[in-house]
């Protein structure tokens, strides 16, 4: 089978980052050391060579991942080998999955990138029943490090189907939650809404689908693909949850135009190298910061303090500004990390520099 390489989203300005001496392709699936290609000529798998795997053990975010476009050599044994990662426009990434001392997740360091190139990052929320909300703070996170890939965050109530009333509401929270950020209601088993993720996807952009076990992120792609081509479990009877049976991230083609990135449900969301992200999800806040008498409040018990007078007249949910503040402390602790890490990697450089002008002293007649 080959592919248009147009409609998987190639361009040329990307054209001209291909190497002389390559062929293009896009990466539809990784495995350990090998990937999962789609090129002109159709379908490959293919390993890495041996400076891609150098360059990934060094740093885990340069491993190829779904979504990528790679240059492909061809080898005399007649097959493809990875030759380089092509220049990314766009990147999911987030931190190591460890608890840190303020109590919240964080990363370690060591960034996973869930996809790249993405244009919009559908945030899977499920919804089930009356007595069961959104995880706000989970929908907060995962828009925060939207933002910060660069990609547009669209988020979806799923399983719309499941909640027995009160679904505007719901939704009025969530928006509350994303501030600017697109919230639509889905019921893939109905077909409803789903035309409105579609419109997302025209102009063949690429998306990444990312929530916990059980959101009907399968379904979703199956009703978008317009068949099953992702496996999917019965929900439960008595609360409306399933187990999710992607065990893979995996680059599907839609008919019609439109790529979309299915993933494994997300257990733990650690935050990575965060710019505005946080910000921009905590828009209302940061609107309302600019408004504190001092312009280093802290918005603990401050006089004049904006943030807490919206508290009390009931503006701001409490919930909302406890959340701003663990990713806060979170952003700020990752922070601390990178610069922790570049300051060793300075020093380890130098000890190298002086290393080699000792060296070169001694050599010397």
């Amino acid at each position: 089978m080959s592919y248009d390489l147009a409609l998987l989203g190639w361009t040329a300005l990307r054209a001209a980052e291909l190497p002389d001496g390559t062929v293009p392709g896009r990466v539809s699936r990784v495995d350990r050391g090998a990937a999962e290609v789609l090129a002109a000529d159709g379908r490959h798998h293919v390993r890495y060579a041996a400076h891609v795997r150098r360059a990934s053990a060094a740093d885990p975010v340069a491993l190829p991942c779904v979504g990528d476009w790679v240059a492909l050599s061809w080898l005399p044994e007649g097959r493809y080998e990875l030759d380089e990662v092509l220049p990314r426009t766009t990147a999911f990434v987030r931190g190591g999955v460890s608890r840190d001392s303020v109590g919240g997740l964080s990363g370690d360091g060591q960034g996973q990138v869930l996809a790249a190139n993405v244009d919009v990052v559908f945030v899977a929320e499920p919804s089930m029943h009356s007595t069961d909300f959104a995880d706000l703070g989970r929908i907060e996170r995962l828009v925060a490090l939207a933002w910060e890939s660069g990609g547009t965050p669209v988020v979806l109530i799923t399983k719309s189907d499941l909640f027995e009333s009160g679904l505007a509401d719901l939704l009025a929270d969530v928006r509350l939650a994303a501030p600017g950020v697109a919230v639509h209601a889905v019921s893939s088993q109905r077909g409803e809404g789903v035309s409105v993720v579609r419109e997302h996807l025209e102009g063949s952009r690429t998306a990444v689908i990312l929530g916990p076990s059980g959101a009907g992120k399968s379904t979703l792609v199956n009703a978008l693909a317009g068949g099953e081509v992702m496996e999917t479990q019965q929900v439960r009877a008595a609360d409306g949850r399933g187990r999710h049976t992607t065990v893979h991230r995996e680059l599907i083609p839609l008919p019609g135009g439109g790529l979309l990135i299915d993933t494994p449900g997300i257990r733990r969301i650690g935050l990575y190298d965060m710019g505005e992200g946080v910000d921009l999800v905590f828009s209302d806040i940061e609107s309302l910061a600019e408004q504190c008498r001092f312009g280093d409040c802290g918005h603990t018990g401050e006089p004049g303090c904006a943030v807490l007078a919206a508290l009390e007249r009931g503006e701001l949910p409490e919930r909302r500004l406890q959340s701003w503040r663990k990713l806060q402390r979170e952003a700020v602790w990752i922070a601390s990390r990178t610069d922790a890490r570049l300051r060793k990697e300075q020093q380890n450089k130098w000890k190298i520099i002086h290393k080699e002008m000792r060296r070169s002293g001694r050599a010397r007649p």
